[in-house]
């Protein structure tokens, strides 16, 4: 097997040797990471209404999984918000929160979305990502925090009843004030560690310190709500039973959304790192050791993961030069597993919603909206349809996505059935501009002269003979189509179809089709086709230039006689243009 290909198939033999100058960066980089993975962890398993040792799984042995076949070595892989989140509101209704059925349900999103990254990865089908825009991933994210918000509010505050008991009869007696004080204590410290230093590992600090007041005073033992007791020792082998198809069928949209999103948190994170080393993310790579990440964390009985952008961005500041940072931080886990999860049981569940908090504040910009109504109208109505859907279809958020996609997509769809063409003039710079928006004389009389800038295919050809035919029967003195060919790229077997009516039509009316700047491959596909053969009433072009010299020469017909190409010393009428 060559080295290129060994490389490929396991891409940690790429990593750089080991040094000591190197191991030590490594080392403390790893070491901040790895603070942040074990509180976050357990926080997102209880967003997700796992079992809390199963955010501690899904840091270990995912995250070694992905470290090692993934393009992208300094991301911080494990539990994330938006992932706990569509996988608790997918599973509500079909399961009690932390039953074993529950578990099943949620292992089995994290295998089938493991296998369809995987999938996706193989066939090298990562430009998918390019069906989601801004827009779409922004309005959604946004949402999604404040669903977050909404879902950890009632432990952040301690609050024993609903929110519609507190209304009716608003009193402090709703409240457990111990856990108050824990959640907003805890919130306090978090926000003021983030802007003193965003690199420093408060949420373990804070866990720490809320830990050992909680059990100082007895907050366990008096009915507080904490962690309690978690299983110390690795995850073993987990086989979820099977589901029914009813059941399966119910998995299917959530499964297709949680692979989209937790892929899009991959790629805002993996764009920054290559960007920051110089280097090209592949994307297909990636789809594969997520999806592996994904699978070994169903089987290990956990949830879903994904690649956290705050981790990863702390990583990055941290210093991480590769993988060996994630390596490290994986140990401080192993370690917490093997032999400090009792340390876990004093600490109040307040505090992990103020560390889930403080984690999503981040993504709430609603500056971004207001910056995206300058730039497209349209696309902020995208945005706030994807907004608003994902909020009222909760716990079923996901038909905002997906709505959100559609719209995008027709959108996009609507644009290519309507490409820009226009009617282009001189400028006196000597450029060609749109001669009705710049007031310009025509190129020539008895000359319409078009660009249209878009690819001729299935979806633009319609529009180019519509607008030909239309002008023609508005204005019947015209004897010459000129199509400005340079801005067409490609163009399908109905592009060349719509270019030979053009030529009929022309010759039809008695005047003559002119064709400028086509490009070779397009040149080609029309030789093929036999839709530049030399005829009187065609004329080709090297050269906007050549060709705008020999259109302004042409001279009205005589009465009775139809309209001829004219003839130039440089570009003759008719002639094949060179290769190129």
């Amino acid at each position: 097997m060559s080295s290129s290909l060994l490389h490929r198939w396991f891409p940690f033999l790429s990593w750089p040797r080991p040094t000591s100058a190197l191991l030590q960066g490594e080392f403390w980089a790893g070491m901040t990471v790895g603070l942040m993975l074990v509180p976050q962890g357990v926080a997102y398993a209880a967003l997700a209404g796992m079992p809390l040792v199963t955010g501690i799984y899904a840091s270990l042995v995912p995250a070694l999984v992905a470290v090692l076949w993934s393009s992208s070595t300094r991301l911080g892989v494990g539990p994330t918000a938006l992932t706990s989140l569509l996988i608790g509101a997918s599973i509500t209704g079909l399961a009690e929160p932390g039953s074993a059925h529950w578990v099943t349900l949620a292992v089995w999103m994290a295998l089938l979305s493991g296998l369809l990254q995987l999938l996706l990865g193989v066939v090298r089908f990562g430009w998918l990502l390019n069906l989601v825009t801004s827009p779409v991933l922004g309005g959604f994210t946004q949402a999604a925090a404040l669903l977050i918000l909404a879902s950890q509010l009632p432990d952040l505050l301690g609050l024993r009843t609903s929110w519609r008991a507190l209304a009716v009869s608003p009193s402090l007696h709703h409240f457990d004030l111990r856990a108050l004080a824990f959640g907003l204590g805890s919130l306090g410290c978090l926000v003021l560690a983030r802007r003193w230093r965003s690199s420093f590992p408060a949420a373990i600090v804070v866990i720490a310190l809320a830990a050992l007041i909680s059990w100082a005073m007895g907050y366990a033992d008096a009915d507080g709500a904490v962690i309690g007791h978690l299983p110390s020792g690795l995850p073993t082998l987990y086989w979820p039973g099977w589901l029914s198809w009813e059941e399966m069928g119910a998995l299917v949209m959530p499964v297709m959304v949680v692979t989209l999103v937790s892929f899009l948190e991959t790629a805002s994170s993996a764009k920054v790192e290559h960007h920051q080393g110089g280097t090209r993310w592949n994307e297909n790579q990636d789809l594969i050791a997520h999806g592996m990440a994904k699978i070994s964390s169903g089987l290990c009985g956990s949830f879903a993961t994904s690649a956290s952008f705050s981790r990863s961005a702390i990583n990055l500041y941290a210093g991480a030069k590769s993988g060996w940072a994630t390596l490290f931080a994986l140990v401080l886990v192993l370690a917490t597993l093997l032999w400090l999860t009792p340390a876990l049981y004093h600490v109040p569940q307040p505090v992990l919603a103020a560390v889930v908090v403080t984690a999503v504040t981040s993504l709430i910009k609603p500056a971004g909206m207001f910056r995206l109504w300058r730039v497209s109208r349209v696309e902020t109505a995208i945005g706030l349809v994807t907004f608003g859907l994902t909020l009222a279809t909760a716990p079923r958020m996901y038909w905002g996505v997906l709505v959100g996609l559609l719209m995008n997509l027709s959108h996009f769809l609507y644009q290519r059935l309507h490409p820009r063409i226009i009617e282009v003039g001189l400028h006196p710079d000597g450029s060609l501009r749109d001669r009705h928006l710049w007031q310009l004389p025509p190129l020539a009389p008895e000359l319409l002269a078009l660009r249209m800038d878009a690819e001729l295919d299935f979806a633009s050809a319609n529009a180019l003979e519509r607008r030909v035919t239309d002008e023609l029967a508005q204005r019947p003195s015209i004897r010459h189509l000129c199509l400005f060919a340079l801005p067409i790229n490609r163009l399908d077997v109905t592009g060349v179809e719509a270019f030979i009516r053009l030529r009929a039509l022309l010759q039809s009316h008695g005047g003559t089709l002119h064709v400028t700047g086509i490009k070779l491959p397009v040149q080609h596909t029309l030789d093929n086709a036999g839709a530049l053969a030399p005829g009187p009433n065609f004329a080709l072009y090297r050269t906007d230039a050549e060709a705008i010299a020999a259109l302004q020469r042409l001279a009205p017909p005589d009465a009775g006689k139809p309209a001829s190409a004219p003839q130039s010393d440089t570009s003759g009428p008719a002639q094949p243009l060179p290769k190129l």
